[in-house]
Order: C-alpha cells, then sequence, then structure tokens
C-alpha cells in the first residue's frame, strides 16, 4: 500500500468515528423496505402455523411480522426474500 492510499485509509476512519459520535453526518444512508410478510405467505398459500415450520419460527413470531410489531433479520430476512422472488421453488427446496 502507498503513501496516498494510506492516508486515504486513515481519513475514512477518521470520517467514520465522527460518525459513531455524532459529529459529522453520513453521506448516504441506505434504508431497505422492511419485507411484506403477510403477502409473501399468501403467495405460498400456506397457513401461518405453515409457514412459521417452514421459516423456522413460532407462529406468535410470524403474527408479530405480519402485524407490524417486530421485524424479521437476519437469516429469516434474506429466507423471506427467497421466499418472495420464487416461492415455488423456494418451497420445493426446502421440503427437500
Amino acid at each position: 500500500m502507498n503513501d496516498e492510499m494510506f492516508k486515504e485509509l486513515v481519513q475514512s476512519m477518521e470520517q467514520a468515528g465522527d460518525i459513531m459520535k455524532g459529529k459529522a453526518k453520513p453521506s448516504r444512508v441506505t434504508v431497505f423496505a422492511e419485507p411484506e410478510v403477510k403477502a409473501i405467505r399468501a403467495k405460498t398459500g400456506l397457513s401461518q402455523s405453515r409457514f412459521a415450520d417452514i421459516v423456522g419460527v413460532s407462529k406468535r413470531t410470524l403474527e408479530n411480522w405480519e402485524q407490524g410489531r417486530r421485524h424479521p433479520t437476519g437469516p429469516a430476512r434474506a429466507l423471506l426474500k427467497i421466499l418472495d422472488a420464487d416461492p415455488q421453488y423456494a418451497l420445493k427446496a426446502l421440503h427437500g
């Protein structure tokens, strides 16, 4: 790494620190829309109980997602995105 690249890296880290401390605002913020869990489940044609089993969460958690009291994160969010994109293939893959 040359000196110029190193200086840019240090500057970026200082800027990140300032943003974390609230001294500066980020240049851009990316916001991802929350998955429409109820609509995704409707695409599959499954009941809440069955859909919750497939996603690997309790029925109560699924109800909270569908009613907007909670939001899926991590692997569950990724799985919902896959189910939304291609419900038939995703269900086939999950059922083995």
